[in-house]
């Protein structure tokens, strides 16, 4: 291998290589490349500087609306669901390397406190003032209060204030590239919620009273009511219902009443029943009206409890004193019945019930009317088993009556005393029968002997 030199006219030596070599790089050429790539790795290695965010312009907008129905009925107690709205924008950004990106943004409204009052309505506010945090901008949020409307409110729209209490990134102010201080700006606004209280059909009771209501019978509810409320009842019917386990129920249960006007009144009567285990005291009732309101709703307005007086339940007693028998005997007897109860009865009939040993084939009395406190008597016939047991002796005795109303009643038992006794003297010689038969033998004996003497001395 051999290569060629040459020289040329300038004095410089020419190298000829043979074809397929690459002539190698001068010294000064590879020092210039070295600094060539030293340059490009050294701007690699420089970070790009960042660009951070400035909001110019911007604050939190707020607005609340009611969140389903604002129509309440009087007497309720009603969930109002307002949804709180921040509308804020930011209306101006700024970017530029070197800014510090701000923690808040001034659209967001922070720490936010909602109370709503009653203002100059009747409506009872019972929540108390709620925090809900942090409200960003183009977010909403619902926030429920609970609300009384009284029974007495008179019906129509009311403005209801709810007062925002808010703060919000008013400025900031960067220094230097590592800080930054934060100004914020509170606010207190007060918006509007309007609530419609719905006018509806309320009824007041002008006066009631009770006819023949005693415990075991039926008697009658008379009612006066008027409409003190707001609205015109259309096919009204006038209800009454039993109160829990109140012993006093409705017969008649309801009264067609039809088109009720504001600030009229009607007259109606129930029939009623109370049970027998009944005191004498006063029990509740409920009344309520069921109609049909302007916009061809059929509802009960709310429920009424009045209180119903009963009376004392109609009872008897008996007045005699154990009445005494003898085994064998048949005997009428007479028994004195007393209405200790608290209302007349009519028709009444006593009756007993003849067990063993007794028998009896006149059980049944008339005793006609009968007023609270009044006595009258009653005869039966009764016979004992001449093997009755000498002792005192109870037998059941009932009164069957009417009421004032003509519903048949029966009285609860009650106790009539007989006493089993033995004959003593002349009656336990006549009542018994070997006695008798030899009295009449010692008669028919006697009567013979001195048929025979009269015969010997005629």
């Amino acid at each position: 291998m051999f290569r060629r030199e040459t020289t040329n006219e300038s004095g410089t030596l020419n190298r000829a290589f043979p074809p397929g070599k690459t002539r190698p790089l001068s010294r000064s050429h590879l020092v210039g490349f070295g600094i060539l790539i030293s340059i490009v790795i050294a701007c690699s290695m420089i970070a790009p500087a960042s660009a951070g965010e400035k909001y110019m312009a911007g604050a939190p907008e707020l607005t609340a609306s009611i969140a389903g129905t604002n129509e309440f009925r009087p007497g309720s107690d009603a969930v109002i669901s307002i949804r709180l709205q921040n509308n804020g924008l930011n209306t101006f950004k700024f970017v530029q390397s070197g800014i510090i990106d701000r923690e808040d943004l001034p659209n967001t409204a922070k720490l936010v406190t909602l109370a709503l009052g009653p203002g100059d309505t009747p409506l009872i506010i019972k929540t108390d003032p709620q925090m809900i945090g942090d409200l960003k901008g183009g977010t909403s949020i619902p926030v429920n209060f609970i609300v009384k409307i009284p029974r007495n409110a008179t019906a129509g729209t009311y403005d209801l204030p709810l007062n925002i209490q808010y703060t919000y990134l008013w400025e900031a102010d960067q220094y230097g590239t590592d800080s930054i201080q934060y100004r914020y700006l509170e606010k207190n606004e007060t918006l509007t919620i309007p609530v419609k209280i719905k006018p509806e059909l309320r009824f007041s009771i002008i006066s009631s009273g009770t006819e023949h209501l005693n415990a075991g019978t039926e008697g009658y509810l008379n009612l006066v009511i008027q409409n003190t409320g707001h609205e015109d009842g259309e096919k009204a019917i006038l209800k009454i219902a039993r109160n829990d386990n109140s012993p006093v129920i409705p017969t008649d249960s309801s009264t067609y009443i039809g088109d009720f006007p504001h600030g009229a009144e009607m007259t109606t009567q129930f029939k009623l029943s109370v049970n027998r285990d009944a005191e004498n005291k006063t029990y509740p009732l409920d009344v309520y009206i069921n109609y049909e309101n302007g916009e061809g709703d059929v509802i009960d307005t709310d429920r009424t409890t009045i209180g119903i007086p009963v009376g004392e339940k109609v009872a008897f007693s008996i007045l005699s004193s154990p009445i005494e028998v003898s085994p064998g005997q048949k005997k009428v007897i007479t028994v004195q019945y007393r209405n200790t109860g608290g209302a007349p009865v009519y028709s009444a009939q006593a009756r007993i019930s003849a067990v063993d040993p007794f028998t009896s084939s006149d059980d049944t009395a008339y005793l006609g009317t009968l007023v609270p406190g009044e006595m009258k008597e009653a005869a039966f016939e009764i016979a004992v088993d001449g093997a009755a047991t000498p002792k005192e002796y109870g037998l059941d005795s009932e009164v069957r009556f009417r009421d004032a109303l003509d519903n048949s009643v029966v009285s609860d038992p009650v106790k009539l005393r007989i006493t089993v006794v033995k004959d003593s003297g002349i009656a336990a010689v006549l009542g018994n029968p070997l006695a008798l038969g030899i009295i009449a033998v010692g008669i028919l004996g006697g009567g013979y002997w001195l048929w025979r003497r009269r015969q010997d001395r005629s």
